[in-house]
């Protein structure tokens, strides 16, 4: 049974997709196989190796994340990678980014070592099957698709050079999930003392991550916390994330503990 959580980002996520990314959200979200695999990686990522969520719930607001910053991006005129290179339309970018960031952690059903690579391996078969559902006779336009999907999958842990807009979209939209709720399971799971997970505990630091329109650049992330321990998570997990995607010049990142002033790190 989905949480009321889970069904309450997919409105979200149902609001923010549209045209033809929208019924492949439909898609992607009736997929029993795709929604038995985000659960079972958050039983191995929780209960198994005391991770933060990487279940349904983040992969979500994942998605959520990654078509807001492309839709900052078409406000802003700046064309995608498929557009760029004439392989494909803004319709095909936001499909494919959609794919990504709703799969783009499957693989921790097996484990975290290279569950990107997992990841891409598991999600291969059901986006074949939603393409084949929404593309019929359109070879070309499925593979160029799933080829940008599998990009963004397999280039979410900044571990291999990414060179597309629309993977480093989902780069950054990882990220920027990093809210206090995504460790407050596993932190209410430990039962015995013991050292305390650096990444757990700067994430529960984090109250708000907000992605608006930038002023000098198409893209703004900021990011609130109410213990100073955030600013690790914002330096060594969403910066290192940004810095190696290909959105960086067009992103302005800011992050404050309340009541104080921000720092720019970008923009």
């Amino acid at each position: 049974m989905k949480s009321p959580k889970e069904t309450s980002l997919e409105r979200k996520l149902l609001e923010a997709a549209r045209g033809e990314a929208l019924r492949a959200a439909e898609l992607l979200i009736a997929d029993e196989e795709a929604q038995a695999l985000q659960e079972y990686a958050n039983v191995v990522s929780i209960r198994r190796l005391n991770f933060n969520d990487h279940g349904p719930v983040h992969m979500r607001t994942v998605a959520i994340n990654a078509l807001r910053m492309l839709d900052l991006l078409q406000a802003a005129a700046v064309k995608t990678s498929l557009e760029t290179n004439g392989a494909g339309s803004i319709e095909d970018s936001r499909v494919a980014v959609l794919m990504a960031a709703f799969l783009h952690d499957v693989g921790m059903s097996i484990g975290r070592q290279n569950h990107e690579m997992n990841s891409a391996i598991l999600a291969a078969p059901i986006i074949d099957r939603i393409l084949q559902v929404m593309y019929p006779g359109e070879t070309m336009r499925r593979s160029a698709i799933k080829c940008l999907a599998l990009e963004g999958i397999e280039g979410h842990m900044a571990t291999m050079r990414i060179h597309s807009v629309e993977a480093g979209l989902i780069l950054v939209a990882d990220g920027c999930d990093m809210e206090k709720g995504r460790s407050r399971i596993p932190m209410m799971l430990s039962v015995e003392p013991r050292v305390g997970d650096i990444h757990q505990y700067s994430a529960a630091a984090i109250s708000k991550v907000t992605i608006g329109p930038g002023e000098h650049r198409p893209i703004r992330i900021d990011v609130s916390m109410e213990e100073s321990v955030g600013f690790f998570q914002v330096e060594e997990v969403l910066l290192q994330k940004i810095n190696m995607s290909p959105v960086k010049p067009m992103i302005e990142l800011y992050a404050a503990v309340s009541g104080q002033p921000p720092r720019r790190y970008l923009g």
